[in-house]
């Protein structure tokens, strides 16, 4: 019979790891989401839009450590709104993006090279990954049948959250980056213009993922 002492049970954990790994590499809305902001705003961007994403995750964790799995079987609906929200956050940001593609320039906007960023990147990315039903999907399907009823909960659900954001915050900034390298030709306006374009597709494309997913 295993020892109790560890947090989680090693076999499980093991699993976990495979799994999460596939998962943080596979594109969804979050990946795209980075890769936008990266071709739009630039590697700082980036790295403060991804700790923006992994704070909502520490949340939906923390929402968890309450009973998460339970609100999502007894009110499914509610979480489709939340996510459907996101959706439309997300399809709006991308519709900014083919707007700026086609709107005149001020020449301050000129020579700074990219479109200024209206909200905070931060903020971007904690409602993106509030709202990504992925991350639903994950507390509510994959993540309880890791978790062993003999051990404390509390203790699994911090060594699963460092698993997790720690494969999050590799992923997540290297499709970022990758983002903010194609844009280094942004001084181009021809350049620009169709890279606005296109970031404003692949926010588009996000939110059509995440209805899909509803």
């Amino acid at each position: 019979m295993p020892s109790l002492t560890l947090p989680v049970d090693p076999h499980l954990f093991v699993v976990f790891v495979g799994v999460m790994a596939v998962l943080a590499a596979t594109p969804g809305p979050a990946n795209l989401f980075a890769i936008a902001t990266g071709i739009e705003r630039g590697r700082r961007a980036v790295l403060v839009a991804v700790l923006g994403m992994n704070t909502a995750t520490l949340v939906w964790f923390a929402a968890a450590a309450l009973g998460l799995g339970a609100l999502v079987a007894a009110f499914p609906q509610v979480f489709r709104v939340v996510a459907m929200l996101g959706a439309l956050y997300v399809g709006w940001l991308g519709l900014s993006a083919l707007l700026a593609a086609v709107k005149p320039r001020a020449p301050a906007e000129a020579d700074e090279g990219r479109v200024r960023p209206q909200r905070p990147a931060f903020v971007d990315g904690f409602l993106v990954q509030l709202a990504n039903p992925k991350i639903v999907l994950f507390f509510s399907a994959v993540l309880p049948p890791f978790m062993d009823v003999a051990r404390p909960a509390g203790p699994q659900l911090a060594v699963f959250a460092g698993v997790l954001i720690g494969m999050d915050l590799i992923t997540m900034t290297a499709y970022g980056l990758g983002g903010a390298t194609l844009a280094r030709r942004m001084d181009d306006p021809t350049f620009r213009r169709v890279f606005s374009v296109f970031v404003g597709l692949l926010l588009l494309s996000a939110a059509a993922l995440i209805g899909l997913r509803l």
